[in-house]
């Protein structure tokens, strides 16, 4: 399996940002997906999550109201689109899969099966 985050750079408080995230090496639209985020000095942190069938989203309570998670399983691509952004949405994002289908992807990032190379956004004043 493979994950392909970009999207990632440089934005003001306030402004928004949308990260793509590619998968590949199997059926894209049987399992979920999800976001995760690692800030400077800190652990990661899981952002937002959607099912295979794009019907169900849930999302850590800092960024709810805020970010967006979508899936195009067509194209075989998640997105999270990042609203309001705040200095503190300062990360690294990773996209993340779980390994077996029917199942939704873990709040902690001890459980996560597959993560793709991070995405850096900074978010200055």
């Amino acid at each position: 399996v493979q994950l392909q985050a970009s999207g990632g750079g440089l934005v003001q408080v306030g402004g928004s940002l949308r990260l793509p995230c590619a998968a590949s090496g199997r059926t894209f639209s049987d399992y979920a997906m999800g976001w995760f985020r690692q800030a400077p000095g800190k652990e990661r942190e899981f952002v937002a999550a959607i099912y295979w069938s794009g019907g169900f989203t849930y999302y850590a309570d800092s960024v709810k109201g805020r970010f967006t998670i979508s899936r195009d399983n067509a194209k075989n691509t998640v997105y999270l689109q990042m609203n309001s952004l705040k200095r503190e949405d300062t990360a690294v994002y990773y996209c993340v899969a779980p390994k077996n289908s029917g199942r939704g992807v873990p709040r902690s990032p001890n459980a996560i099966d597959y993560w793709g190379k991070g995405t850096l956004v900074t978010v200055s004043s």
